[in-house]
């Protein structure tokens, strides 16, 4: 691939944008020399305004999700691509989000631009589970484990019942549920189904990956390591 088509395919600008940029001397090989649009250089020698080329095709990021942020790109509010470096969001293939968090979730929450992926770890088959913590409106009733882990609760409009899930209590209005499937707003709607309300819902783990020290808002790319952590949980 020509190096004008692959750093706009990164976003860091249209072609003509990026024609621009070369006769600028901006792109650079790793010792510094100035490149020009058709020279043959590796991806990991490339250099933008002296920094590395982001990394091709096949990005996993991890995002600390804050709430009140959608993860979407057509949202006329805040949006999780806010978070990241612009041409993130001008990538080809697009980055797209790993399932998602509601506005009011905090959280893991991963994107890449690899579809089959995406797929991989979101498919009901992976059996990844996610883990998250939630604080409700009023106490715990004392029977949710046995009514989330048995496998047979059914939500409205739903047609088949829920997996099994885990529900640790960590006080009276705080909770720790792990679940292996990801339905639209399915902690929110287990726990109204029992006559509660979640007041707030934070996403700690998924798979085997936790989000380690990353503070709202920040992210970080994700390596080899910690994409074979994400599947060491499944079960």
């Amino acid at each position: 691939m020509k190096l004008v088509k692959l750093i706009a395919n990164l976003g860091y600008g249209s072609r003509k944008q990026v024609t621009l940029m070369f006769r600028e001397g901006r792109i650079t090989d790793a010792a510094g020399e100035v490149l020009y649009a058709d020279d043959a250089v590796a991806h990991d020698q490339v250099r933008v305004d002296g920094e590395p080329l982001d990394p091709p095709h096949g990005l996993l990021l991890m995002l600390h999700k804050p709430t009140g942020y959608t993860c979407s790109t057509k949202d006329p509010g805040r949006v999780v691509y806010d978070l990241l470096p612009p041409r993130h969001r001008l990538r080809d293939p697009v980055l797209s989000t790993v399932g998602r968090l509601d506005r009011d979730t905090s959280g893991l929450l991963l994107m890449t631009d690899d579809g089959a992926l995406l797929h991989r770890i979101t498919s009901p088959k992976a059996h990844l589970p996610k883990v998250y913590e939630a604080v409700l409106a009023s106490d715990l009733r004392g029977d949710e484990a046995d009514v989330f882990g048995s496998g047979t609760l059914m939500l409205e409009s739903e047609k088949t019942p829920l997996a099994p899930a885990i529900i640790e209590p960590l006080g009276p209005r705080r909770a720790r549920i792990t679940l292996v499937e990801g339905r639209y707003h399915q902690i929110r709607r287990m726990f109204a189904a029992v006559g509660n309300h979640v007041e707030s819902l934070h996403r700690h783990t998924l798979g085997g990956l936790g989000l380690g020290e990353l503070a709202p808002g920040q992210w970080r790319m994700l390596d080899d390591a910690d994409r074979t952590r994400i599947f060491a949980a499944s079960s």
